[in-house]
């Protein structure tokens, strides 16, 4: 149990959330599934199950504030609910947790029929969580518990696919030999993974020297900045640099400042950062991957899920958002896709690309919501 709590904190910590965390519960209503269990794929069924008659054919985001990533989930949202006919709104919460359970009690009074929560503090949201889905309001969540579908993002395999691009890049481009720096954040055991795979990958290349794995302080662009700088006084070539996008940008700006930036190198991030997108499209720029998970993507299939469960059918109890490599070559149809979430929808193929689904659920089985930080790499 301790292991989750801090697995659940990290995470949320990333996403911007504050999660205090460990199995939600609320005495009056069905704590719903709290210990880890392995899901199997999520399979349509053509059984119907009850609807709720008296909620109404409504989709509200409840939005902890409107960085990128989170607006990309409202542009997905909003683009579901018009080509399923339900009314959609947004809530925004701006951080404000006590304000967000005001909001999500709103609702409830309104008899909304499906929501999408980030939350801003699950701890304190979690009951009026569960006295939705009690009722029968589909609650589609942005990573904590409690909720009818869970969406999540596998860490390790987001950290091998940059590391196999990073790779690649050494093996065709650098002659298979490089002096490499890992920028990580292993203090979020979240995170860890991510960079468990870089070493992991890089570790089966004989002629990769890690010359640098390290925390900046603080892991922003600034510390990438400042602890590339200090990297450079001991190690002044430098080939690769992988890290977050902050704070890889933060280590460009230093290679940069101190005439060490070269066209050859390959620096790669992630997050899909605009200003990463940005530096990737320079021309003979270092930078030459980032990965991003697409919100709007996600963001659609929550609500079409959310339509579907409005409509008695089953849907996923859990999804995986997956990690989404950005090259020079790859970042148009990226962004012809984030424009466009119902093409990627409809088109199999593209959205297996993006998405995983896991489990099965309706409104007759609603008290086997998910109640426990739930992962597909756990």
């Amino acid at each position: 149990m301790q292991q989750r709590t801090e697995w659940l904190l990290t995470l949320c910590t990333v996403l911007g959330l504050v999660c205090p965390v460990g199995a939600f519960a609320q005495a009056d209503v069905p704590p719903g599934i709290t210990e880890p269990i392995v899901l199997a794929p999520f399979v349509p069924s053509d059984n119907v199950c009850q609807t709720a008659p008296e909620l109404t054919k409504s989709l509200v985001f409840v939005q902890d504030n409107r960085r990128d990533f989170m607006e990309g989930v409202g542009f997905g949202l909003s683009r579901a609910a018009a080509d399923r006919g339900l009314n959609y709104s947004n809530l925004l919460a701006d951080n404000d947790a006590s304000l967000m359970i005001e909001q999500v009690a709103e609702l409830q009074s309104e008899r909304v029929g499906a929501i999408v929560v980030a939350p801003v503090d699950p701890r304190s949201l979690s009951p009026s969580l569960q006295r939705l889905i009690e009722k029968g309001t589909y609650v589609g969540a942005v990573v904590p518990p409690p909720a009818v579908t869970i969406l999540n993002a596998p860490q390790y395999l987001t950290g091998k696919t940059l590391a196999e691009e990073a790779a690649r890049y050494i093996t065709e481009e650098l002659g298979g030999t490089a002096r490499v720096v890992l920028l990580t954040h292993d203090s979020l055991q979240f995170l860890a993974p991510r960079f468990r795979a870089m070493r992991d990958v890089l570790g089966e290349l004989p002629g990769v020297t890690i010359v640098a794995d390290i925390s900046p302080t603080p892991v922003s662009e600034d510390g990438g900045y400042t602890t590339t700088k200090t990297i450079l006084f001991a190690q002044p070539e430098i080939d690769v640099i992988l890290g977050a996008d902050t704070v890889v940008l933060g280590a460009l700006r230093a290679l940069e400042e101190a005439g060490k930036a070269r066209p050859d190198q390959f620096l790669g991030g992630i997050d899909g950062e605009p200003n990463a997108v940005l530096a990737m499209q320079r021309e003979n720029s270092p930078y030459k991957a980032t990965v991003s998970l697409a919100s709007p993507v996600f963001g659609y299939a929550l609500g079409q899920y959310a339509a579907d469960w409005l409509d008695g059918k089953h849907v996923p109890q859990a999804m995986d958002v997956l990690p989404s490599l950005l090259t020079s070559d790859s970042i148009e149809q990226y962004r012809s896709d984030l424009a466009d979430p119902a093409a990627v929808w409809s088109n199999p193929e593209r959205r297996d690309a993006y998405l995983r689904m896991y489990g099965s659920i309706c409104f007759n089985t609603r008290d086997e919501y998910l109640n426990f930080a739930w992962s597909s790499e756990n």
